[in-house]
């Protein structure tokens, strides 16, 4: 069964996936925010493409501190209504960090700040659920 993460900001929803035994995640797509919270459509195809999605992991933007600012808050409500909308449980993981980290890597790699700009929210969400995935297998 997959898992499938999403990194919500304000203009776009990075979207990664597990692989079948939660090992593996890999970066799926990234959709239009307004866009994907009007319509179930990008979702049903999310879950036909991947019909084994068992939980939706969705990464919330904590404060260095760890606390949970405006940002969460907003997160949290568009995790509800994505969440509704598909019939998935919901699961939560600190994502702090991780669209730095994604676009990091992906300057290293070579992509240029326009192939950037256009998935490292897809990227973030990967590198979340792999940290979510690892620390799932380390405490096994």
């Amino acid at each position: 069964m997959r898992i499938l993460a999403l990194d919500i900001g304000e203009k776009r929803i990075g979207v990664a996936v597990s692989d079948p035994t939660q090992r593996v995640a890999s970066p799926v797509c990234v959709l239009d925010a307004p866009q994907a919270l009007a319509s179930k459509r990008d979702f049903e195809r999310l879950q036909q493409d991947y019909d084994d999605i068992e939980l939706l992991l969705v990464g919330l933007p904590r404060s260095l501190d760890g606390t949970e600012g405006p940002q969460a808050a907003r997160v949290r409500e568009v995790a509800v209504r994505i969440g509704e909308l598909t019939g998935l449980p919901l699961a939560y993981c600190d994502e702090r960090l991780s669209s730095v980290e994604a676009s990091r890597r992906m300057a290293e790699a070579g992509a240029d700040s326009r192939a950037r700009r256009g998935s490292v929210d897809m990227v973030a969400a990967a590198l979340m659920l792999q940290a979510y995935l690892d620390e799932k297998w380390s405490d096994r």
